[in-house]
């Protein structure tokens, strides 16, 4: 039986509806979360918006906290909230399934462990130790051998956090025997410790000496004696929001980012 001439028009005019809805569906999560980006530069142009939480370690507060700021100036719509902690600490939190987007630590070991959770990381930054002291070195510190002075107050990271493995790696070499009075979850708990006066002395990285100019005194460590720290950045496959969160981990190997950390005292990757 054949409709009515009204009635075929409606009737056409429902399935083009009908089959236009799962294409629409597929232009958007419906969520929200993510809008298309409208601008940007570099890497991040024409990536997906989101809020984007990035895992960092410790010792990049201060010129993560910075180059946060020059992201989201660059690309409206997109906001990053950092979580500083120890590398250590930081894998612990992935493992346990941490909401997050992209990790960053201060070592490959650790980012090498989260091989099944992670994407193909890129080192971004290096880092080298220094011996911190109080304000004006009281003790005279000079160099290496000199905290294996049992009178010497000595305060290092665990060694299962990267700066203390670094630590304790250039203090064998030389067969330094240091008893530290205490083993800090991160490198930014050493600092606090020598600058509050509760320690003579310790070991941390460059950058983070520098954060604490005018409380602490930083004395070199020639390079044959160092340890150089490497910092790889991946995104993390639970992410939600993994365009974004890639878009971010290659912004951060860009001239803009680049300059950003060797401003703070990073060296190139």
């Amino acid at each position: 039986m054949s409709l009515p001439p009204a009635r075929r028009r409606a009737a056409a005019a429902a399935l083009t509806t009908a089959l236009m809805l799962p294409l629409a569906a597929c232009g958007s999560d419906g969520s929200g979360a993510e809008k298309e980006a409208g601008g940007g530069s570099g890497a991040a142009s024409g990536a997906r918006k989101a809020d984007l939480t990035v895992l960092a370690a410790s010792s990049l507060t201060d010129v993560f906290t910075e180059a946060g700021a020059v992201y989201e100036k660059e690309n409206p719509g997109t906001e990053v909230t950092f979580s500083f902690a120890g590398s250590q600490e930081l894998a612990a939190q992935v493992k346990q399934g941490a909401p997050a987007d992209a990790l960053v630590t201060a070592d490959t070991r650790t980012m090498e462990g989260l091989s099944g959770d992670t994407g193909e990381p890129t080192v971004i930054a290096r880092n080298r130790l220094v011996i911190v002291t109080g304000e004006g070195n009281p003790e005279k510190v000079e160099r290496l051998d000199d905290l294996a002075d049992p009178k010497l107050k000595v305060v290092l990271a665990a060694p299962e956090v990267p700066v203390g493995r670094y630590s304790r790696q250039i203090l064998d070499a030389r067969k330094i025997d240091v008893k530290p009075v205490s083993q800090e979850p991160n490198v930014r708990a050493v600092l606090s410790k020598v600058s509050l006066g509760e320690a003579d002395a310790g070991l941390v990285y460059r950058t983070d000496a520098a954060t604490a100019a005018g409380k602490v005194d930083a004395i070199e460590i020639p390079d044959a004696q160092n340890a150089i720290a490497s910092y790889p950045a991946a995104t993390l496959k639970t992410s939600q929001h993994g365009e974004a969160a890639a878009a971010f981990v290659a912004w951060l190997s860009t001239p803009a980012a680049q300059k950003i950390l060797r401003g703070a005292g990073f060296q190139q990757p």
